[in-house]
């Protein structure tokens, strides 16, 4: 079994659910999803780092810094949402149910409820407590392998998928630095594997060089190996805080995106930009494409 620090180990996503983070990464998944759906073949979903699946927002790791104010919050009660963010919020919705926001779906909830009966989801998480939470969550379907591994060693027996159509998230919480070389060397593997594979990646937008080189990095990986070329999204929020630190905001690359995600972005991103941002010299946004 491969060594992994106990740094790696105590992170829990639940102090971060619903930021603006998620807001990017799971618009852009349900996207994603809601396009494959579009064909009757089914597909695999593979969750590198997958988490609890869903986090009550109420609980005590999510109240400690509640992130999810500046959030999902935010965009809760609006009516004037772009396509692809009202997309999102109205499978947060379906999540919660009664219309009150209580709970955040991560990304195995929200691919677990835009999945068929012909798809496949496949999650990967290390952290025991989130691993159980997450098993318990999934227990009975029959579509779905929930497994306490390194999301970054499976990728030989997961890709290519029987049926050839497969999306790929990796998510991991960059607070070890080789987490930057991991997520490189698995966009090549899984190109090389099933050149056609969806690849989902979220970047943080740190004011350091590993997190500033890693998306040109990807970007020339996905060059020439991924037949549909590439995408990468960023929505910046936030000032440097004091001696740099602090996630200014993130970004999302996507190996051979589908033609209908770069012009969903270039109309919602500017508007996300202007409502999450904490003021509006801090907001910023770009979408960069291959195609």
């Amino acid at each position: 079994m491969a060594w992994h620090s106990p740094r790696m180990l105590a992170y829990r996503h639940a102090f971060h659910a619903g930021n603006h983070a998620d807001v990017l990464k799971h618009a852009i998944l349900v996207g994603v999803l809601q396009h494959m759906n579009l064909k009757a073949k089914g597909y695999r979903v593979i969750d590198t780092h997958a988490g609890a699946g869903a986090y009550a927002l109420g609980g005590r790791l999510s109240q400690m810094k509640r992130e999810y104010d500046s959030g999902i919050a935010r965009l809760w009660p609006r009516a004037d949402l772009p396509p692809l963010v009202s997309a999102y919020v109205e499978q947060v919705r379906a999540f919660n149910g009664d219309g009150a926001l209580r709970q955040y779906p991560g990304s195995p909830a929200l691919a677990h409820q835009l999945m068929r009966e012909q798809d496949q989801l496949r999650l990967f998480e290390l952290h025991a407590t989130d691993h159980a939470q997450l098993a318990g969550r999934m227990r009975g379907d029959t579509r779905v392998e929930v497994r306490p591994a390194d999301g970054f060693g499976v990728l030989k027996a997961q890709l290519p998928p029987p049926t050839r159509r497969g999306l790929l998230l990796i998510d991991p919480s960059y607070e070890i630095k080789t987490d930057y070389v991991r997520v490189l060397g698995a966009l090549r593997e899984a190109l090389t594997r099933f050149a056609e594979c969806t690849v989902v990646i979220w970047l943080p937008q740190l004011a350091l060089l590993d997190a500033a080189k890693l998306p040109q990095r990807l970007k020339a990986a996905a060059t020439g190996s991924a037949p549909k070329g590439w995408l990468l999204a960023r929505l910046s929020v936030a000032h440097p805080k004091e001696r740099g630190f602090g996630m200014l905001g993130s970004l999302v690359f996507v190996a051979n995106p589908p033609h209908t995600l770069a012009p969903a972005l270039r109309k919602s991103l500017p508007w996300l930009a202007s409502h999450l941002a904490d003021d509006e010299s801090a907001a910023g946004w770009a979408c960069e494409s291959s195609g």
